[in-house]
């Protein structure tokens, strides 16, 4: 199918299906462990949808959509997000947290947050330094897991009031994501990373079921559940998969080339190259139906394709995303990323 059989106003239907997607997806609570309510929306999405899906044993969703081969291609994208678990309750009654998922604590501070407690309570806090009066205390700390805790929105003045709330050790604490749609096109949000790229497979599926087209290859998406402690999409991978395409996002600083308005194409990753033959595919698509790309390499990256490579599945694997800024802290991206990464991934699920 080439580029003019995706007419304009479908195109701008199936954007604004992803983007009202994500939007709803980062609103959900899912750190790593804690993403059943994430899946629950997927799979109620898709089931609407009439696609076959399954639940895995892990947490995570298999969809399936058949092609003329029954030869798969797995798009993979994860639900889990940043977030923390109750390592201690202090004689104050703060909390301490255990990082899920790799950020520094100075990229959490002010964040506001909930605490999901085992029986079904959910309260609220917010994550402050522990020195943070600079009319009480004159050197400023290192924000760390120490020094960072949650001072919750409770009358509890001690360890005794907030075990009395039933906050427990092992509670799971999200954060708010202060999603914002700017009319400028910017999507303003945390966990972008990587529920920019599960909105986006969603109105993919939506897109090829409503116009029908007759894909080469069959697809199996993989929504994985683990990814930000790094063994997200490295089970459930059909027997039949030859190809392996972890969508998730292209990150942004200095030395790279990658903006917030273009698809990312990774080269190398923490876990080594990846496959030639599919990035010099991916390139030639972008190339070919003007659609705005950048190629990088991330020192500190791995995905759910690096782990599927680690845990020994013999794929060809690549990584794609859109270009998000400030990664794993407060993220921003557009509507051009979010597009450029819809065009690229409508053109590879048809390409031979």
């Amino acid at each position: 199918m080439g580029e003019t059989e995706w007419g304009a106003a479908q195109f701008e239907e199936t954007l604004e299906s992803a983007v009202s997607h994500i939007v709803r997806l980062v609103s959900i609570p899912s750190p790593t462990g804690f993403t059943d309510q994430a899946i629950h929306y997927c799979a109620e999405r898709f089931g609407m949808l009439g696609v076959t899906y399954k639940r895995t044993y892990k947490g995570g969703l298999q969809v399936f959509v058949p092609g003329r081969s029954p030869s798969t291609r797995v798009l993979a994208a994860h639900v889990d997000t940043l977030g923390g678990m109750v390592r201690e309750i202090t004689d104050r009654g703060y909390l301490r947290l255990s990082a899920l998922g790799g950020y520094a604590f100075q990229t959490v501070e002010g964040v506001y947050c909930k605490i999901h407690t085992l029986d079904g309570a959910v309260y609220t806090g917010t994550l402050v330094a522990r020195h943070a009066s600079t009319h009480v205390y004159k050197e400023v700390e290192e924000r760390t897991a120490d020094t960072v805790v949650v001072r919750l929105d409770e009358k509890v003045q001690s360890k005794a009031d907030v075990e009395a709330l039933g906050i427990s050790v092992g509670d799971f604490v999200s954060y708010d994501p202060r999603v914002v749609v700017t009319p400028s096109g910017y999507l303003k949000s945390r966990h972008l990373d990587d529920k920019a790229s599960v909105g986006i497979l969603l109105s993919l599926v939506e897109n090829i079921l409503a116009h029908p087209v007759e894909l080469p290859y069959s697809l199996c998406l993989l929504i994985s559940t683990d990814e930000e402690i790094g063994y997200g999409g490295n089970s459930n991978i059909p027997a039949e998969a030859f190809e392996y395409l972890a969508v998730d996002m292209g990150a942004i600083g200095e030395g790279l080339t990658t903006t917030e308005h273009v698809v990312s194409i990774c080269a190398k990753d923490s876990s080594g190259p990846y496959d030639y033959q599919l990035r010099k595919k991916l390139t030639h698509l972008a190339k070919t139906h003007h659609i705005p790309y950048a190629v990088d390499l991330y020192p500190y990256y791995s995905s759910d394709a690096s782990a599927a490579r680690r845990a020994g599945h013999d794929l060809a694997t690549g990584l794609i995303g859109p270009g998000i800024d400030s990664s794993h802290a407060y993220e921003r991206t557009h509507r051009d990323a979010i597009a450029a990464t819809l065009r690229l991934l409508w053109f590879y699920i048809q390409s031979a």
